[in-house]
């Protein structure tokens, strides 16, 4: 059997084939990877332990490419997990791995030898028993589920000793714009969460309603994989990324905060990018920024995409730009919420810190202010917000610059403190600006705290870290009609808070509506949201067969109004915009039903529909692929492998997983994995911690594919970009 199918089999498209760099990679696991290595040999690797008595298992490899298309405003990646069984067992794998949140999930092939099975869509426990039934025949199977917008699971059933199998999923998304700035995020790891246990038997809520029959993580085990402790096991999972940008406009800079990356001129408005080592290990988030050459700005306008005989129309508009009058500037109170728990250690506590104290060193003497710090407890700096004095601010500068890292993340009770309104008479703008990693895993009820407290308030939630939830972070945003912002590095502290702040400051656009001359059109979002300063409205629609016509978009900045009106014969062509407006309409009935704007049967009845007529992975529909013939003999036993993750770049292990995270429950501690010793004795472990042994050495591929990769990546380049550690 081949280690992997050949091109013609996998069939993926022209401009998604999988990377030689990415090829070399699986050819050099086949070759430096024993294929029937003995559990506990004499060589150290990592193992797992499963129940008392039982024998050490090798961990299966994973190696991963990700492709994307980026074609103006919108893109299209395709994500291949190779997983490799080195062992004389049969195997499942199960790998928990993240995408964008806002991520059009609708494809997936698994391709075993030189045969290819493609996937269907769903409903989840349909996919579910399918699964389970094709895996107890012994048939090859595999099975995508989404667990959150971002986090998602591919289960693959009996792969056999010392055989590889491909999972290829495919998804479309859009691409977000700030000023003149478009940002594509790749996610590549799920961070640890912390998952606030249930509340006590005894405990009663104020309905009447014992709060222990209300888990506020219910999925807990499908969100909490095994994780590597860095300190003890090298890192795994490496990744190989390709982008193939078309920006629609003359490219300037190409950038990126996390990775060190290669630039390649394609033309004008096209660029290749790859990263400079060629692979890496999937240990944080990947960004890339580009922007268009400074006497080249384009204008942004509409894009359409027919599908069966509907329209589906992106918009993309920006409001005038009306810089904010210092003399004009309403009398604020700002709120910072900083997040100091373990998972927030080392670099991110820096960043949180230097982004905080930006934001107090552009208070005004009209300004009031109050600072509330959170682990698994909270302070206040102050009962309610004061005036910015220079006394108070001195006195919260170093209220801040004392906070250290430890404990849980309980974040509840200090966002509802923060959205508290206790004088909503006095006429003051309200702004809570929220510091974290989001790292958690009660994200509804979190969602569901912003609706019901929000009131005047407007919640900016600021991302900190080399991975985080962007699923809670932008949705806690979006519900707070405030905005998002990222930062990966100590160095974009400045610019980043800057041009948050100035949103701040700035009047925000508001009352924005989107009116078509063709009736029967679905707008989503349906009620548009508050725009600040930088920021594009976007939204998308589906049209009745054949329209034309307008749509005009009108709104108010400050005292004045604006009107602006697009022919929409003027569209031009968009691909998969028709998958992004389904995901968003997705996106708005979840938030209804969370905050109690939609039943819960209804909301389903709306989702099922749109994922099934879209072919979306959603909460209640799942992707699975299975062939047809057994291949595991009847009787033959098989492993069940839960594949490891890294920690993210810049985590503390002891302080996520040590007991300073005493709020958390105990399941959620132990997902470690640790290497054998020199005796080579395996170290027992958790049963969420099943797995098999590695037995490669990643530090060494790693250093093999660099040099590959300057072999590969030779020829005429714009230059590496180098803007942030690579390791």
């Amino acid at each position: 059997m081949p280690f992997f199918a050949p091109r013609s089999a996998i069939e993926p498209p022209s401009n998604a084939a999988l990377s030689p760099l990415f090829l070399a990679l699986l050819a050099l696991l086949v070759m430096l990877t024993p294929a029937h290595a003995a559990p506990g040999s004499e060589r150290g690797g990592l193992t797992l332990r499963g129940p008392a008595g039982t024998a050490p298992v090798e961990a299966v490899q994973l190696a991963i490419d990700v492709s994307v298309d980026v074609s103006g405003p919108t893109a299209r990646a395709t994500v291949t997990q190779a997983f490799r069984n080195t062992t004389a067992d049969w195997v499942e794998g199960t790998y928990v791995y993240p995408l964008p949140e806002d991520a059009a999930v609708d494809g997936m092939k698994l391709v075993v030898g030189s045969r290819v099975i493609v996937a269907e869509i769903r409903e989840r426990a349909a996919a579910k028993r399918a699964y389970e039934a094709a895996k107890a025949a012994g048939q090859s199977a595999a099975l995508t589920a989404q667990e959150r917008p971002n986090i998602f699971t591919n289960a693959v059933a009996n792969i056999g000793p010392g055989e590889t199998v491909l999972v290829q999923i495919t998804y479309q998304q859009t691409i977000p714009v700030s000023g003149e700035t478009r940002t594509l995020r790749l996610p590549l790891v799920v961070a640890p969460l912390y998952n606030p246990a249930p509340a006590s038997l005894d405990a009663v809520s104020l309905d009447g309603v014992a709060e222990a029959a209300r888990d506020p993580v219910p999925d807990r085990a499908r969100i909490s994989p095994p994780v590597l402790d860095p300190a003890l096991s090298p890192p795994t999972n490496p990744v190989a990324v390709t982008v193939r940008l078309q920006a629609g406009f003359a490219v300037g800079a190409v950038r990126s905060a996390t990775h060190a990356i290669r630039v390649t001129e394609t033309g004008p408005e096209s660029r290749t990018i790859t990263l400079a080592h060629g692979v890496v290990p999937a240990d944080r988030d990947l960004e890339l920024t580009w922007a268009p050459v400074p006497s080249r700005v384009p204008g942004l306008g509409l894009f359409r995409e027919t599908v069966a005989g509907r329209i589906y129309l992106l918009a993309a508009v920006n409001p005038p730009a009306i810089e904010a009058v210092a003399a004009a500037r309403p009398a604020r109170d700002v709120t910072f919420v900083i997040d100091n728990s373990g998972s927030m250690s080392g670099a991110s506590m820096r960043q949180a810190k230097a982004g905080l104290l930006a934001g107090l060193g552009r208070l005004t003497a009209q300004d009031r202010f109050n600072v509330i710090r959170f682990d698994d407890t909270w302070d206040a700096l102050h009962p309610e917000p004061v005036p910015a004095t220079s006394a108070a601010l001195a006195e919260a500068e170093a209220f801040v610059t004392a906070l250290e890292a430890r404990g849980g993340t309980e974040m509840l009770a200090p966002l509802k403190a923060a959205l508290a309104d206790p004088h909503p008479e006095d006429g003051r703008v309200r702004q809570v600006v929220f510091l974290t990693d989001g790292a958690v895993g009660d994200e509804e009820r979190i969602f569901a705290a912003i609706h019901g407290n929000l009131g005047r308030t407007r919640l900016f939630m600021v991302g900190i870290g080399s991975a985080p939830n962007g699923h809670l972070m932008r949705h806690a945003a979006e519900i707070g009609r405030g905005s998002f912002t990222e930062i990966r590095d100590l160095a974009q502290v400045g610019e980043r808070t800057r041009a948050l702040y100035e949103k701040l400051e700035s009047p925000a656009v508001t009352d924005l509506t989107a009116t078509f001359s063709v009736p029967g059109v679905a707008v989503t979002p349906g009620a548009l949201p508050d725009l600040y300063r930088g920021e594009p409205l976007v939204f998308a629609a589906r049209l009745p067969e054949a329209a034309s016509g307008t749509v005009t978009v009108s709104g108010r900045v400050g005292a004045r109004s604006w009107t602006r009106t697009l022919p929409l014969a003027q569209a031009g062509a968009g691909a998969g915009i028709s998958k992004v407006w389904a995901r968003s309409r997705i996106g708005e009935t979840e938030t209804a039903r969370i905050t109690g704007r939609l039943g819960a049967d209804a909301a389903d009845a709306v989702v099922l529909a749109l994922a099934l007529e879209h072919g979306l992975t959603t909460r209640l529909t799942s992707l699975v692929a299975v062939d047809a013939t057994p291949r595991r003999a009847p009787r033959t036993p098989l492993v069940a492998a839960d594949l490891p993750l890294n920690l993210p770049a810049g985590w503390d292990f002891a302080k996520v997983f040590g007991t300073e995270r005493s709020g958390e429950a105990p399941a959620d501690k132990a997902a470690r994995i640790v290497p054998i010793n020199a005796a080579g004795a395996a170290v027992d472990l958790p049963q969420t911690g099943a797995g098999i042994l590695a037995k490669l050495d990643l530090g060494l591929l790693l250093a093999l594919l660099g040099l590959l990769g300057l072999v590969l990546g030779a020829g005429p380049t714009v230059g590496d970009r180098r803007t942030g550690d690579a390791r």
